[in-house]
Parts: structure tokens; C-alpha cells; sequence
């Protein structure tokens, strides 16, 4: 049994980090609005401070869901339902695959949430649930003890390679998926205080300071030989949502929270599109223009005025090539029904706009996908006459007893029909933010 003292220290160390990451907070907004002169002089031809566009609408306030709605949430938790390991409680990233990363863990427990808030499940189911599932993060084992490896077998907890196949050794860690998992850990720890302690018992074990070196965030992967190499991971709008994850748990990030360091602009249909100014081929990663990042972080956080500004300009962007093409558009990384399985499809990525590609460069515009999860998160955010098109677009793209299909091709019009779980979460994440605000809010029954 834990003592008193135990628990006492526990809360004033969530208490110490939330101090913190409110400070920073206030350091971040503070920052975006100075310094736009001596900025430019560093940075020539570059916009240092986002101005507001003049059309940047008011978020909606939360609203009951509709009958349909509900409906839509309990089809989304039937993924979760029907994919749910008996033994570990975590659930598989795609279904009847029995792995997932630490994105797709954090996806499930973002949805475990969702669900709880909007009474698709009862405060029984998701305690049981909940306890079960941050059991196996306390005693999955950790990428050479330091932090959690990029894929595990969900059903055994072993660490495996991104094929599911086992890898006794683990393949490295990613900054962007543990950042994700933090989010959803905060969330737990401050909303449900019964769950705290278990929090504690999870990220505990965690060495959260090898996440960043000079002010980036660092994963690591395995070279051709074996060995293990560092990479700076995340690109504009991922970086800053995986950094606002590890803040919330007092790690110094003001660096990758600043937006401003790699911002830089495409013209997408007249529409000024943030875009990431690292070169691919200096910093080994694809710089992709998708919806979801700023989804997340508009119904996690809550949009401050900077990724409020950054938002809308992606998702005018998409609006924008709607009204020229007829053709609705919410684009955004997802899983594929075919091979090569998974692409981001990006309002800009590679000098192009409008380009379907994979993670190696391959442009696939043949499967160019409208995005269900887009779509809900676009629609929860703004409930404006286009999101309701785009909500008009997929309201047919499920299994009711499998949950939320992935979203459906462009070319031809035929479902996207992978079933997975970060569709299923966004999904069940919207209609909450719908109803209740952003999910770092309060609790559902009024309590922190």
C-alpha cells in the first residue's frame, strides 16, 4: 500500500510540472508578438510574427450532440471494442494487426476518454479499462531501459519492428509518438485522480530529458549495421504538438514550441500555407502539410492565436480547392486498404500542393483520400457550411458494427475501408470537443 507521503509527493510533482508549463505557455505567447524587426534582419524574406487573416472565424461554443452524432460516437467505439487485447488491454493499431505504436496507444486512451465524456461507456467500464491498459505501460519493457520502443505486440507486450515482427532489441524510440502519449497521460492523471498513481508507475520509468538536444526533439532508429542513430525529429505543427506534450511534464521545449525558427510560406489557390522550411535532404525527413496536427491540437489544447492563425490557413486551403474543383477535400496522413498501406496526402509536401506521398517520396495521387478523421476534426472545430460538406461526404464511410472506415479514394470514389484506431479516436475526440470543449478541460460532471 502506498503512503500518504508517496501520494502527497506524487501530486505536488504533477502540481510543480503544470507550474511550469503554464509559465512556458505565457513565454511562448508572449514571444510570438515581439521581435518581428530583429527577427526579419536574420531571417530575410521570411514572415517572423503570423498576422491574423481578416476572415478568421469564431470557434464554436460546446452544443448537446444530435441523435445522429451519438450514434456516429458509438460506432467509432466499436473499433475499440472489437480490437481491445483481453490480456494486455491495449489495442491493436489496425484491425486484427496485433501491434501499435505509442501514438496509436495514446489514440486509444484519448478515445477512452472521449467515450467516458460523452457516455458512450459508463465510469465502470472505463476505470476497468483504463486501470488495465496503464498496467501494461508500467511493465512493457523500454527501449534499452530509457524510454518506449516505436512498436509493441499487444498482445504479449514485446517490442517489435513496424512489420509486428518481434525485435527482442526494439528498433529506437520516436519523440513525436511519446509526445502523444503524454498528452493523453496529463489528461488522465489531472481529470481522473484515481488514475494518478498509475500515471506516476508509467512515466516514471521514462527518461524524458533524451528526447531533446539543442532545444530539438530526438528520436532514435537503427542504421543498416545495427547500430543506433539520433535524428531530429517533427516538422511544423507535429514538433509543436509533440513538445507541448513533454512541457506538460516540466521538460524545457520553448525551442520546438516556437513555430517561428523554420516557418516559412506556400501559396496554395492565394491562400498563404505554413510550410516548413527544412531542407529533406539536410534533415532526413519530409516536410507534409496535413490537417492532423493541427486538428489535435485545436481539440487537446485548445488553439492558442498563433496555431489558431496556422490552422485556418490549412484548412482554407482545402475549403478553397473545394470552390475551385467541386471536389471536397480534408487531407491528412492515414492508413490505406492497399499497398503501400499508409501515405500522407498533403496540401503541400515536396514543391507540390495537392501531393499524395509516402514516407520515402513516392508520389501516389492515384490514392488521394478525402479523410474521415480530417473531416470530424475539421467540422468539430468550426461547424461551418463546408465542414458540414465534408461531414455530409463521409457520414456513409463505416461498418456500424467495425467502426469508421479510414475515408474513401478521389479517383473513382471507393472506400478507404482500413479500419484503424487513430481514425476511430479523432472521431470519438470530435464529437467530445463538440460537447464539451477541449478534452484538457474539465472532467466530465464538472470536476479537474
Amino acid at each position: 500500500m502506498t503512503s500518504p507521503i508517496v501520494k502527497a509527493r506524487s501530486t505536488i510533482a504533477f502540481v510543480a510540472a503544470l507550474l511550469v508549463a503554464t509559465l512556458l505557455a505565457v513565454w511562448i505567447e508572449r514571444q510570438s508578438a515581439v521581435g518581428e524587426r530583429e527577427a526579419a534582419k536574420h531571417r530575410p524574406g521570411r514572415v517572423a510574427v503570423v498576422q491574423s487573416s481578416p476572415d478568421l472565424p469564431s470557434l464554436p461554443a460546446p452544443r448537446a450532440l444530435t441523435d445522429r452524432e451519438r450514434e456516429w460516437a458509438v460506432i467509432a467505439w466499436r473499433y475499440f471494442e472489437r480490437n481491445t487485447d483481453a490480456q494486455t488491454g491495449l489495442v491493436n493499431s489496425v484491425q486484427d494487426y496485433p501491434a501499435a505504436t505509442m501514438w496509436d496507444t495514446a489514440s486509444y486512451l484519448l478515445a477512452l476518454i472521449a467515450a467516458q465524456k460523452i457516455d458512450v461507456i459508463d465510469t465502470a467500464q472505463f476505470n476497468a479499462r483504463m486501470d488495465q491498459a496503464l498496467r501494461s505501460l508500467a511493465r512493457m519493457p523500454l527501449y534499452r531501459d530509457v524510454l518506449p520502443n516505436k512498436s509493441y505486440d499487444t498482445s504479449s507486450l514485446a517490442m517489435a519492428d513496424y512489420s509486428g515482427k518481434p525485435a527482442p532489441n526494439g528498433i529506437g524510440w520516436s519523440a513525436l509518438d511519446i509526445g502523444r502519449l503524454l498528452v493523453a497521460l496529463d489528461i488522465v492523471a489531472l481529470q481522473y485522480p484515481e488514475h494518478a498513481e498509475a500515471v506516476t508507475r508509467v512515466v516514471s520509468r521514462y527518461d524524458l530529458p533524451r528526447v531533446r538536444s539543442h532545444g530539438s526533439l530526438v528520436g532514435t532508429s537503427l542504421a543498416a549495421d545495427g547500430s543506433a542513430r539520433e535524428l531530429q525529429e517533427g516538422r511544423l505543427g507535429y514538433e509543436q504538438y509533440a513538445a507541448a506534450g513533454y512541457a506538460l511534464y516540466g521538460i524545457d521545449m520553448r525551442d520546438a514550441l516556437d513555430y517561428r525558427p523554420h516557418l516559412s510560406w506556400v501559396d496554395v489557390y492565394g491562400i498563404h500555407v505554413p510550410v516548413d522550411d527544412r531542407d529533406p535532404k539536410e534533415f532526413g525527413a519530409r516536410n507534409f502539410v496535413v490537417s492532423e496536427p493541427y486538428v489535435l491540437d485545436g481539440l487537446e489544447f485548445g488553439w492558442d492565436s498563433v496555431t489558431q492563425e496556422l490552422a485556418w490557413r490549412v484548412y482554407r486551403a482545402q475549403q478553397e480547392r473545394f470552390r475551385k474543383t467541386g471536389v471536397p477535400t480534408a487531407v491528412t496522413e492515414d492508413h490505406l486498404d492497399r499497398a503501400p498501406y499508409f501515405a500522407y496526402n498533403a496540401v503541400y509536401s515536396d514543391g507540390r500542393a495537392w501531393n499524395t506521398i509516402t514516407e520515402n517520396g513516392e508520389s501516389l495521387p492515384e490514392l488521394r483520400t478525402l479523410s474521415v478523421k480530417a473531416a470530424f476534426g475539421w467540422h468539430a472545430l468550426y461547424q461551418s457550411e463546408y465542414s458540414t460538406r465534408l461531414i455530409d461526404a463521409v457520414a456513409g464511410l463505416n461498418d456500424p458494427e467495425r467502426g469508421w472506415y479510414a475515408g474513401k479514394y478521389e479517383a473513382g470514389g471507393a472506400p478507404n475501408r482500413s479500419l484503424n484506431a487513430n481514425t476511430n479516436a479523432v472521431v470519438l475526440e470530435s464529437l467530445a470537443y463538440m460537447a464539451q470543449g477541449r478534452l484538457l478541460g474539465l472532467r466530465k460532471g464538472g470536476g479537474n
